[in-house]
């Protein structure tokens, strides 16, 4: 009884997503390792012809040393780029929900308008968020930035570098008006534009992730080492494994070049791979909370 719940619930969800494709590194590395796999056949094959090719496994002590810190710290920095966007990104969201909170309660509707241009500045909070995302993906505004904006706006920020940039101001000149108008106070201003501050500071944080790539030095030197030891393995093992030289050094390779393929995927977490943050979720909820401010009483 207790094996087949086991079975049917969380124990088949782990079998599941320890076979799944999508999101895994596997198509990317199975090529290399393939490669490899043949590299160690060949030698096999050599060896049993009767040609000297079996080296010593404490040749490769130092390099499997080397080579394991070298990887720790290649992926220990990727998830340490993907942390910090993350924490930027949670950054944005309380920022937004917070700001449109006081523009909502503490802004004064005096006028008939007032209250139109209100909600119209609020929705510029998700749409910040929407044109942060696409200027770290260095693409250009898509469509669902349309219903978020005038007409007049759309147009100005399509012909702009930085629209985030842009957006930031519309809502600082907003919060400015108003504080001339004497519909909020001083100190809730300050708060107001602390809020706004920060969000323009964590699009700062994301854009040092995306312009301080892995040094190419580092990248490149890491690549050389790995494709060299992994096409040592065969010398290494051809005398103790034989004809199975081909299929575990193939194995061994893919775990290692797996583990360098998560890096390199998840250090730059603002595009459209699967591993990356889920940007297009997160916008999409910013503009659903604004729609609820707005909608509640």
């Amino acid at each position: 009884m207790v094996l087949r719940k086991y079975l049917a619930g969380e124990g088949l969800r782990w079998f599941r997503l320890a076979l799944q494709l999508q999101g895994s590194v596997v198509p990317a590395v199975l090529p290399r390792a393939f490669i490899c796999g043949l590299a160690g056949v060949l030698v096999s094959v050599l060896y049993k012809l009767g040609l000297p090719l079996a080296l010593s496994s404490l040749v490769a002590f130092v390099p499997n040393i080397v080579l394991g810190l070298m990887l720790v710290f290649r992926t220990n920095t990727a998830y340490e780029r993907f942390w910090e966007g993350r924490k930027a990104w949670g950054s944005v969201v309380n920022d937004v929900r917070n700001l449109a909170r006081l523009i909502w309660v503490a802004i004064e509707e005096k006028q008939p308008g007032d209250r139109e241009e209100k909600i119209q500045t609020l929705y510029l909070l998700p749409a910040f968020a929407m044109a942060m995302k696409q200027h770290l993906r260095q693409e250009p505004l898509l469509d669902e930035i349309q219903p978020l904006l005038s007409p007049e706006q759309l147009q100005r920020l399509q012909s702009l570098n930085h629209p985030p940039l842009q957006i930031a101001f519309w809502i600082g000149d907003y919060l400015q008006r108003q504080y001339q108008k004497g519909r909020v106070e001083v100190y809730q201003l300050t708060i107001m534009v602390e809020r706004l501050n920060s969000m323009v500071d964590a699009l700062g944080a994301c854009e040092r992730i995306l312009m301080t790539p892995m040094p190419m030095a580092y990248a490149l030197h890491l690549k050389q080492l790995l494709l060299l030891y992994c096409l040592s393995l065969p010398f290494q093992m051809v005398e103790g494994l034989g004809w199975m030289t081909g299929p575990i050094v193939g194995w061994l390779s893919f775990m290692l070049f797996g583990v360098e393929e998560i890096g390199i995927e998840i250090e730059n977490p603002f595009g459209r791979d699967p591993n990356d943050l889920p940007l297009d979720n997160i916008c999409n909820k910013m503009e659903h909370n604004i729609a609820d401010l707005i909608n509640s009483t």
